[in-house]
């Protein structure tokens, strides 16, 4: 269950990646790519994109498998591997003459 949790996670993890990268910014007009001032800076918002929605779900999923893969950590905190390392003695005093 957590290997299919890990594998969704990595895979919601660079979903986000690429559809962040393909979205333009706020100023997408050809005014703003030469130092215009752009209507749409000051005017509505206008409606979301498809990329937008698709953003806000995997966001929404990612905080999800983060979460349960959080809580599934702290509970199944078993032995550390370090409690089976061999311990070292220590030294032997010096002979007094």
């Amino acid at each position: 269950m957590v290997s299919a949790v890990v594998a969704l996670h990595m895979l919601v993890s660079i979903l986000i990646i690429l559809i962040v990268l393909i979205q333009g910014g706020e100023n997408v007009d050809i005014t703003a790519a030469f130092g215009g001032v752009s209507q749409a800076a000051f005017g509505p918002r206008g409606a979301v994109t498809t990329f937008a929605k698709a953003t806000w779900v995997l966001v929404g999923i990612f905080m999800a498998t983060s979460i349960t893969l959080a809580i599934w950590a702290t509970k199944h905190s078993g032995v550390s591997i370090m409690d089976n390392a061999p311990t070292k003695s220590a030294p032997a005093a010096p002979a007094k003459k």
